[in-house]
């Protein structure tokens, strides 16, 4: 089957040529056609099935065949396109963009943790197709900024982890002011209880589709684990990206305060990291992630927030530095790499305190993961000196206590650490003055209400997370597929 038999326009199939694509994906043979039919859809896929290309194809098909409507001074938006965290908007809205620039319509992607003001400006000229977090686009909503009711066609992406970081309440209200009579598109690694509830109000007569088998890796992805004490997991990490030579290598933690921590040390072992998390701005995420992706530095170290967003083409590497507390982040962790067909790696550092995550996956994915020893690393049958991931000193194996960590002392309010590595920024209770980090704050100096900041690495949430625990990976394109 090509991308000629589908259906869709001329346009259209130029640009996927161009992409150098020709066959398409399973979800992409089976969502397409339905898509253009009109009907309703409801997808179950995994992290780099191509499903962004099998609804944003189709979308783009329907709406340049139609006849834009008038709106006066605002053109009202055509298509929504709803994801869960910034990242997978902005690579959700870069695909729009890619696989639209032969055709007029024109696209816009609003989220939080940046200024709002460009945002109104962008569409006051009028945009057919948005791509949105639902805290902003509910912020742009209420201050009349965006128009709805000429809405043709809904996108739910990444379904299960809007529910999972508590946007519940949220897409309820953007349920309740779009038109009735529309296309609705859900996309979910899973169909829970959760989700099919969700879905009873939204979609009519849907066409379900699921194309890969559930909890899956790519048969491409190579998975070992390093046992090891915990204390030493920053020591063999470094040894390990410096013994093989990796120059490419995205390393998961479970919470930001690590994930800053680990790259205090690594930089200190003369390894170019970087952090992103969701305290980190917007601007700093996008910064590190286009260094990481030109090779200005070998390690990126990352919260589960960035599971979902980030699309990286030939990742030869993932590291689990700390295994995650949900089974199925796992899949979508290692997912980063083996894409396209390519070749990948997911190495596990697991410390004694971890048995019980490790039978968990092994459990999840129907198989048990091969152990290898690192010499000069053997775990000791007590499991090491016992590590708190709130200690403000440096791994061992590094630097001294005051050298680096994040480098934190109390704020002066005498409240929770900064998290900016110095005193509080307003003398309060971490980086705004509020309540422990930015992430667990309503909204921000920049109205921010999003999926980064907004709940989504707080501790004690849904399914007994800590820190940074997240679920659900983000889209991709594996085995050669758009």
């Amino acid at each position: 089957m090509s991308f000629a038999s589908l259906g869709l326009s001329a346009p259209l199939l130029k640009v996927v040529a161009e992409q150098g694509y020709d066959t398409p994906s399973p979800i992409q043979s089976q969502a397409i056609p339905a898509v253009l039919e009109g009907r309703d859809v409801m997808a179950a896929a995994q992290t780099g099935t191509g499903k962004t290309a099998g609804f944003t194809l189709p979308i783009l098909h329907r709406l340049s065949q139609g006849e834009r409507p008038q709106g006066g001074s605002q053109i009202p938006v055509r298509a929504l396109i709803l994801t869960p965290t910034r990242e997978l908007a902005a690579q959700v809205g870069e695909s729009v963009a890619t696989y639209g620039k032969h055709l007029s319509l024109k696209s816009a992607v609003v989220f939080g943790g940046v200024k709002i003001n460009p945002q109104i400006a962008t569409l006051r000229q009028g945009v057919d197709i948005l791509v949105a977090t639902p805290g902003r686009l509910l912020d742009l909503y209420q201050q009349k900024m965006v128009r709805f009711d000429k809405l043709e066609v809904l996108v739910l992406d990444e379904a299960d982890r809007m529910l999972d970081m508590g946007f519940i309440h949220d897409i309820r209200k953007i349920l309740a002011v779009l038109p009735k009579q529309r296309q609705n598109l859900l996309f979910s690694a899973t169909f829970s209880n959760e989700i099919r509830n969700l879905a009873k109000g939204m979609v009519n007569d849907p066409v379900e589709l699921s194309v890969t088998p559930r909890n899956a890796a790519a048969a491409t992805v190579t998975q070992w684990v390093h046992p090891v004490d915990k204390s030493r997991k920053p020591a063999l990490l470094s040894h390990l990206i410096q013994t093989h030579q990796w120059q490419q290598v995205l390393v998961f933690t479970r919470t930001k305060h690590g994930a800053n921590r680990l790259t205090k040390y690594l930089e200190g072992q003369g390894i170019e990291a970087a952090a992103i998390h969701g305290n980190k701005s917007q601007n700093a995420r996008t910064q590190a992630l286009a260094s990481f992706k030109s090779g200005g530095i070998r390690a990126l170290i990352a919260t589960d927030i960035a599971a979902r967003g980030l699309d990286i083409d030939q990742l030869p590497q993932v590291v689990n530095f700390e295994l995650p507390n949900v089974a199925e982040d796992y899949v979508h962790r290692i997912g980063r790499t083996g894409r396209a067909g390519a070749s990948g790696q997911a190495v596990s550092l697991v410390s004694l305190d971890e048995k019980k995550e490790l039978a968990g996956i092994e459990r999840l994915i129907s198989q048990r993961l091969n152990s290898q020893t690192v010499e000069g690393f053997e775990p000791t049958p007590g499991g090491g000196p016992k590590v708190d991931e709130n200690d403000d000193r440096q791994p061992r194996g590094g630097q001294r206590r005051g050298d680096g960590g994040n480098g934190q002392r109390r704020s002066n309010g005498g409240g929770r650490t900064s998290n900016a590595g110095g005193r509080g920024n307003t003398g309060g209770r971490g980086n705004g003055g509020g309540r422990g980090s930015s992430s667990g704050q309503r909204g921000d100096a920049n109205g921010n209400r999003d999926g980064a900041n907004r709940n989504s690495e707080a501790p004690a949430q849904r399914r007994q997370r800590s820190g940074g625990g997240q679920r659900r990976s983000g889209g991709g394109t594996p085995n050669g597929n758009v």
